[in-house]
């Protein structure tokens, strides 16, 4: 064996040292501390000069019992062992993450639409497996990003473009768009036209980044709404279309759900806007987590491509999450 380094230029101790410790202070004897560390004898008095040395304290001292831990040592046991089990920890793999058993509270950065028909869902399912477990859903905004980089949010759902370096996703289910109305709308009986359309009065979602590309879909083809309303999300849309005979455009999944209330009727929507695709986001710092994996696991169970009726329950089979194209 080498020379002793009792700390480096960061002050830490050498772990050789943590482990004659906890040996010491279990035992009582250099020689039976020496044996179950399987070093000499000379070899662990030299350890036990070089911990005297960097903690200032003579740590253990002769008694007719053996080797008696003073006051000073006393104190640090608990650290000790609390920093060799760390070390324990980084040097096997990966901690255990036990979904029973946790009590984990996890930050999911979602649309509004996504509260009405993915997070029901998701908290169903989460907490039948992990009934310690806790959401806080909060907006997809300017700060989720950060958030997600940082930790203090821990996975993003819906439709998230221009994340840069670092940013992993995995893709869940495409969408369309349709419309809907009123059940009562007194000029839209089975479908809506493309002529209604254009001249009908619309209701639009002021917020997300989905709006945002319905928006510009529609300008590429021409049209031009009239932007009768203007709301922050998709909740109230029931009651508005009921009372109005105006016409809200939204994705299949959130109008499927709402369509639920018979107050409206869902109708294809005339133009062709295309589809995009939800996803979940998170960073990459956190891909290794086991918390992390297990919420993810989750998310594609329940609403990957291959799960009933494209995300509304259903086990899907997970697919290998693919960096976001261009920025890792």
């Amino acid at each position: 064996m080498g020379p002793v380094v009792p700390a480096g230029d960061d002050g830490l101790l050498d772990p050789r040292l943590l482990r004659l410790f906890d040996a010491l202070y279990s035992v009582g004897s250099v020689t039976q501390a020496a044996d179950s560390l399987q070093i000499s004898q000379p070899t662990a008095s030299l350890q036990l000069a070089a911990l005297r040395r960097a903690l200032g304290d003579p740590l253990f001292v002769r008694s007719p019992t053996g080797m008696r831990p003073t006051p000073r040592a006393d104190e640090l046991i608990a650290g000790v062992r609390a920093a060799l089990d760390a070390l324990r920890r980084v040097s096997t793999g990966r901690t255990a993450f036990s979904p029973a058993a946790t009590s984990r509270r996890f930050r999911i950065h979602m649309s509004d639409a996504s509260t009405v028909t993915l997070l029901p869902t998701l908290l169903k399912r989460a907490r039948e497996e992990a009934p310690g477990v806790r959401l806080d859903a909060v907006p997809i905004d300017g700060h989720t990003p950060a958030e997600l980089r940082s930790g203090a949010g821990d996975l993003a759902l819906g439709f998230v473009p221009g994340l840069e370096t670092g940013f992993l996703a995995q893709s869940l289910y495409s969408q369309d768009w349709v419309c809907l109305v009123g059940a009562a709308h007194p000029h839209v009986r089975r479908s809506l036209t493309r002529g209604q359309f254009a001249t009908l009065g619309h209701v639009t979602i002021g917020q997300g980044t989905g709006a945002t590309l319905l928006e510009e879909r529609l300008v590429d083809a021409g049209i031009r709404r009239d932007a009768v309303l203007t709301v922050p999300g998709v909740l109230g849309l029931p009651a508005i279309l009921a009372s109005s005979q105006l016409v809200a455009t939204v994705p299949r999944h959130v109008g499927t759900v709402l369509a639920h209330d018979p107050r409206i009727r869902l109708t294809a929507c005339p133009i062709d806007v295309g589809t995009f695709v939800v996803r979940s986001y998170w960073h990459a710092r956190f891909d290794g987590d086991p918390a992390h994996q297990w919420l993810r696991r989750l998310v594609v169970d329940l609403f990957g491509s291959s799960s009933t009726a494209g995300g509304t329950g259903g086990r899907g089979k997970p697919t290998r999450p693919w960096a976001v194209a261009g920025f890792v």
